[in-house]
């Protein structure tokens, strides 16, 4: 095929970006999701029936084993009840970042393609970076696939994985609101200046800060005390800070070994009220189910957002 032909320019397909040259393809793909979830998704068998392949197919066995190595095989089936089957080999990993693994259909075996898969992660956006490189084989054979919809294919497989994150994410979530009697410039600045220590937490809690640098890239150390339960270590990451509009962080103890969760808080004004919605992230169910019941987190929240209310009004 002539290098002046359509199929090797950039080109978008729906939310996907892709090059296609003589020797592969290249993929640019953004997810609005904490990249550790897209990693879950992508690193874990019970995942894959889920999101795996295009919409037309399902997946009628699955089998990873993710690790340097390790040799994965998945077989999909569509309204035709033709089998199709798909193979690699793991060649290696970095948690979080990096995939390399070879990938073959069995359909035309020995097209063997060199697959690396990057994940970055800005303003809580995680963005994917594939390629696909032909190690065995000819041009011929890359441009034959992409005729029979490898990159239509490809689109489609990262729609599924996004709606399975989203999914995901609403599973693990803690959604707390309150309709406050402020505008939201008022109510933005209360969260985030240093006098956010006289209504934070829960009551019965005072808070003490350590450091406060509320922009992206910055933490907030702080210490939280119960007269009852003792002293809990808090730090706060900042990934986005949008006055007044938004803020994005992560938040956990600081302790080494605690994931802590994802929180966004958007501020949205109407007549001169604001609407504070604060989602938070959990890393599993189990995880939010253990802070609901446990630690009282929804309870938690609201005595916090009473808090913030009498603060703003001076009482």
């Amino acid at each position: 095929m002539p290098a002046t032909d359509s199929t090797y320019q950039t080109r978008q397909v729906g939310k996907m970006t892709v090059t296609v040259t003589p020797v592969g393809v290249e993929l640019r793909r953004s997810f609005d999701a904490p990249r550790r979830l897209v990693w879950e998704v992508l690193s874990s068998a019970e995942h894959y029936p889920r999101w795996w392949g295009p919409r037309s197919q399902r997946i009628v066995s699955c089998e990873l084993d993710f690790r340097p190595g390790g040799a994965w095989r998945i077989v999909t089936s569509g309204g035709d009840d033709v089998a199709h089957g798909f193979r690699g080999v793991i060649r290696e990993i970095a948690p979080l970042e990096r995939i390399v693994q070879t990938f073959e259909y069995e359909g035309a075996p020995g097209t063997v393609m060199l697959d690396t898969l990057r994940l970055t992660e800005e303003g809580g956006r995680t963005h994917l970076h594939a390629t696909s490189v032909l190690e065995s084989g000819s041009p011929e054979a890359v441009a034959m696939m992409v005729e029979a919809g490898m990159v239509e294919g490809a689109a489609e497989t990262y729609d599924r994985l996004e709606e399975l994150v989203a999914a995901l994410a609403s599973e693990r979530e803690v959604v707390i609101a309150r309709t406050i009697d402020a505008p939201r410039e008022r109510v933005f600045a209360a969260w985030t200046s240093p006098e956010a220590d006289r209504w934070w937490g829960p009551r019965g809690f005072t808070t003490t800060t350590h450091s406060k640098d509320v922009r992206p890239g910055g933490i907030w150390r702080y210490d939280m005390r119960h007269p009852e339960h003792g002293l809990f270590p808090n730090r706060i990451d900042y990934l986005e800070v949008s006055p007044p509009e938004r803020l994005l962080f992560d938040h956990g103890s600081g302790i080494p070994g605690d994931p802590g969760f994802r929180a966004v808080v958007t501020f949205e004004e109407r007549g001169g009220r604001t609407t504070l919605t604060l989602r938070q992230i959990h890393p599993s169910v189990a995880a939010r189910d253990k802070v609901v019941r446990e630690y009282r987190a929804i309870e938690g929240g609201n005595q916090t957002l009473d808090r913030l209310e009498e603060h703003l009004a001076g009482r």
